[in-house]
């Protein structure tokens, strides 16, 4: 039953991968239009918001099972510590989820000069170097 499960949240995470890449480069990437750095960057943001999303829910929903599992363990020590283990995991876990999105932000930034921006004027938009 847990090999079925398994597969069946690889087959579906997979899917969900495969279209929203294939719906954020079709709608955003009309052919015959020039890549600039702006189209990267906006390509960068939404795909990298839409993993960290999933990501972040799968965390949470990893972590509340743990808390699940902690509370009907009971008495039993190998199921309490499982809990904990699993309660350690899904921390450290949401942890890289959002430690990799400060990363991307910060890639996508520098890629697009916003990153050495020292002064931007608000009304406008831009940014004087």
């Amino acid at each position: 039953m847990k090999i079925l499960i398994s597969k069946f949240l690889n087959f579906l995470i997979s899917a969900l991968i495969l279209l929203s890449a294939k719906l954020t480069l079709a709608q955003d990437l009309p052919s015959g239009t020039p890549i600039t750095l702006d189209v990267l960057d906006y390509v960068i943001f939404r795909v990298s918001t839409f993993f960290i999303s999933i990501s972040v829910v799968l965390a949470m929903i990893f972590i509340i099972w743990a808390g699940i599992t902690y509370m009907y363990a009971g008495d039993d020590s190998t199921k309490v510590t499982s809990a904990q283990n699993r309660l350690k995991s899904g921390i450290i876990g949401a942890a890289i989820i959002l430690g990799v999105g400060v990363i991307i932000q910060t890639i996508a930034s520098v890629v697009t000069l916003d990153f050495f921006c020292t002064v931007r004027i608000p009304i406008v938009g831009t940014c004087i170097y």
